[in-house]
């Protein structure tokens, strides 16, 4: 089965979208024997001596497997709106390019980087008469709401409709969450029969429990402390100012120390505002690369899983599954309607606090560090229900997805020859 799947980021970015994504196309080789081709950007953060930039209009590649097909675009600054789009067009018109000259896929997948990515997915699909896969990361016109610098009803009606028209045109719908689910559906006009849910996951192999005492503890003198960690993207939708309130809060507690490992656009900001009140309990790690994260999670006493008021269902944070995986604790400063909220009350592995209410944070985090028990009990619990967010399970459910819609189409094209 041959696979052709459309997202601007992938390998070797970093990214939470394009690490998954990776993940995905190379386990669907690797696994389960597809020819997977993934039409992909050019790296926003390219890794030292790798083979990822573009050198044309469109360059072929091939790791592990898969075969890249990296196309030209812009790489502006992405804090802007204006440099943003410009790379999501960019992207967009080569994509396109690149996809309408493949070798021809069985099946065709949309994801949402850009959010008009799905577009190219869709005349490729039809380009080749192959159907087509939308699987939802985030929702926009909703998520572009985070965008400082950017408020037009143009372009959300716009959004709102590519949305709306691409959910009909699918075979099916992935969601990574129930309550994205719902708003597709409701929302969106998703036919609820062709949209499913597949949740996002951790490797469970290599994020296991671990002991706090070790190498990247160490190296950062976090070994006593008690420390409560934001791990992954420091952007916009974390609502992160409410942390560095909760961190003031909590300064009677010497050996509370508050750590941001990771890289975003928020970060800078919160580097500044720490430094302003003169916050020896907060501290900034630079990002963890993959084979670390083990270590790193372990670290953590416990963690803080955070989204601004009104995203719920529109996004859903992936760091939650290597959190689980790692068998640690946290606290959900989310709405009650968010997956994190929903997870936390069924399995008992984390508490939940209001969205932007630093006293509730606080609150929470003072009750890990005063219970142990609670904490051990907390953190069983999270790697119990962790390990049914294994990547290879969820891998699984996406090929029994592209198999199933794949042979639907094929059934669909004998009956047509058959009746021709």
């Amino acid at each position: 089965m041959h696979i052709a799947i459309f997202n601007r980021s992938y390998y070797p970015d970093q990214s939470a979208t394009g690490q998954l994504l990776t993940d995905l196309c190379e386990d669907l080789v690797r696994v389960h024997g597809c020819r997977v081709s993934v039409v992909t950007g050019p790296s926003l953060l390219p890794l030292p001596g790798s083979e990822a930039e573009a050198r044309g209009l469109v360059v072929r590649q091939e790791h592990n497997g898969v075969e890249i097909v990296r196309t030209a675009g812009t790489r502006f600054d992405k804090d802007r709106f204006v440099g943003r789009v410009t790379n999501y067009v960019s992207y967009f018109a080569s994509a396109t390019f690149a996809g309408l000259r493949l070798d021809k896929p069985d099946v065709v997948v949309g994801l949402t980087d850009p959010p008009i990515i799905g577009l190219t997915a869709w005349l490729v699909g039809k380009r080749f008469d192959a159907p087509l896969v939308m699987a939802f990361q985030d929702l926009f016109p909703e998520v572009a709401a985070l965008l400082k610098d950017f408020h037009s009803d143009l372009v959300n009606s716009v959004l709102q409709r590519v949305n709306q028209f691409l959910v009909r045109q699918a075979a099916m719908n992935i969601a990574i969450g129930e309550t994205m689910r719902r708003r597709l559906i409701e929302n969106k006009g998703a036919p609820a029969a062709r949209t499913t849910i597949i949740p996002n996951w951790a490797d469970t192999e290599s994020i296991v429990p671990g002991d706090k005492d070790n190498a990247f503890a160490r190296a950062h003198g976090l070994v006593d402390k008690f420390v409560v960690m934001h791990s992954g993207n420091i952007g916009l939708s974390q609502s992160l100012d409410t942390l560095i309130d909760a961190a003031v809060l909590l300064r009677d507690i010497p050996d509370l120390q508050i750590v941001f490992q990771g890289e975003g656009v928020k970060k800078a900001d919160l580097q500044a505002r720490t430094r302003e009140l003169g916050l020896a309990n907060v501290s900034f790690l630079p990002f963890a690369p993959k084979a670390r994260l083990g270590e790193s999670f372990a670290a953590a006493d416990v963690f803080v899983v955070s989204l601004q008021r009104g995203l719920s269902g529109y996004i859903v944070p992936s760091k939650l599954y290597g959190i689980l995986a790692s068998g640690r604790p946290f606290v959900a400063a989310v709405e009650e309607s968010c997956e994190v909220a929903l997870l936390a009350t069924r399995h008992e592995c984390g508490l939940l606090a209001e969205p932007g209410d630093a006293q509730q944070l606080a609150d929470c985090l003072r009750r890990f560090y005063h219970d142990h028990g609670l904490t051990r009990r907390y953190g069983a619990n999270a790697r119990s229900v962790g390990l049914t967010f294994d990547r290879h399970t969820q891998v699984a459910r996406y090929f029994d997805v592209f198999q199933r819609v794949a042979k639907r189409s094929m059934s669909a094209s004998v009956v047509e020859f058959v009746v021709r």
